[in-house]
């Protein structure tokens, strides 16, 4: 009898710290300030939401938050510094996942989605602006122009894999045109180059538009889409499928992103962060209603699935136009 009652009571203990265990791994609280590396330029896509769900989490870890703004080959120069730091918690990346998701089949940086524990604030619409000053006034005056003169109207963007270049690059496959790509080191210097006329056009992201499509300086033609975006203080900028019907692209989602291999405690923490603060964060669902983008925080196994489908066509039509150095089945990206 006795000998029952100590082996139950030992069963007890042990369940008890099995329950104890998960909940004291969340409690990480970090000593010094944590490196969070934007890899494009400052002002663009990434470094704003970034510079938001920042402060958030500041308020939420007790700690500060250091953005170190490093652009560079698409990205991929920033993003390895994170994926090369010591894995200990305090150096983390950002940016669109679909970019993150095929750096591999580009030769750039060997590594791939699952490398890597995803924490998602928005998914991001490409909008394609023109600079008022040229003749389009609607998409099919743009992409008519593009097949009257192959190769010779200019379209801005943060280069090969950026939002903005797989925007054009889907518009392109679908409809045979050829364009002028001219590279920058971010969404913002795209756009500013737009608006000071050393493009015609610039497929970046509708955050990155915002304020020169309200300030007159861009004319939006069409949400690379197949709905219509709403753009507060614009209104609605109609989808590309009004022009291409049948057009569809997959959503385009940010976020912060912690390399696989850091302490568990780091994990957890940042992943109760996300429930329970970042999801219900009122500066981050401002920003999205300001800047036309979806606020859909997300982490975990649910992150992984909402980001695949954009990584797939991203680098499947990277593969498509030659610009891939391995068929992205060859890394575990199946055709969609």
């Amino acid at each position: 009898m006795q000998k029952r009652h100590f082996l139950k009571a030992v069963s007890l203990a042990v369940a008890a710290l099995a329950v104890a265990a998960p909940a004291t791994a969340q409690q990480w609280k970090p000593s010094r300030p944590i490196n969070l590396i934007v890899p494009w330029a400052a002002g663009g896509s990434t470094d704003q939401v970034t510079r938001v769900t920042a402060a958030e989490l500041e308020k939420a870890l007790g700690q500060t938050i250091v953005i170190v703004n490093q652009p560079g080959a698409s990205g991929s120069i920033g993003t390895k510094s994170a994926l090369d730091a010591p894995k200990d918690g305090y150096t983390w990346t950002a940016g669109a996942a679909q970019d993150l998701g095929t750096y591999q089949t580009l030769g750039s940086l060997n590594t791939s989605i699952k490398d890597w524990h995803l924490f998602l604030n928005v998914a991001n619409i490409q909008v394609i602006g023109v600079n008022p000053k040229t003749p389009y006034n609607t998409p099919k005056e743009l992409l008519d122009a593009m097949k009257a003169r192959p190769g010779t109207v200019s379209v801005a963007t943060a280069g090969v894999t950026s939002a903005g270049h797989n925007a054009m690059e889907l518009i392109s496959k679908v409809t045979g045109v050829k364009y002028k790509h001219v590279t920058y080191d971010g969404g913002n210097p795209a756009v500013v180059a737009t608006v000071s006329g050393e493009a015609d056009v610039t497929t970046q992201l509708a955050v990155e538009q915002a304020d020169m499509i309200r300030g007159k300086r861009l004319r939006p033609l069409a949400a690379v889409s197949d709905k219509p975006l709403e753009l507060e203080g614009y209104g609605t900028i109609p989808p590309l499928s009004a022009t291409l019907p049948g057009f569809s692209a997959p959503a385009n989602y940010f976020g912060i992103f912690i390399p696989k291999g850091v302490p568990d405690d780091v994990v957890k923490t940042v992943e109760r962060i996300w429930t329970e603060n970042i999801v219900k964060s009122d500066a981050l669902k401002k920003y999205a209603t300001s800047r036309g983008a979806l606020f859909n925080p997300l982490s975990g196994d649910a992150a992984q699935r909402a980001v695949f489908p954009a990584i797939q066509a991203n680098a499947w039509v990277l593969f498509e136009g030659g610009k891939t150095k391995v068929s992205p089945d060859t890394v575990g990206i199946p055709k969609p």
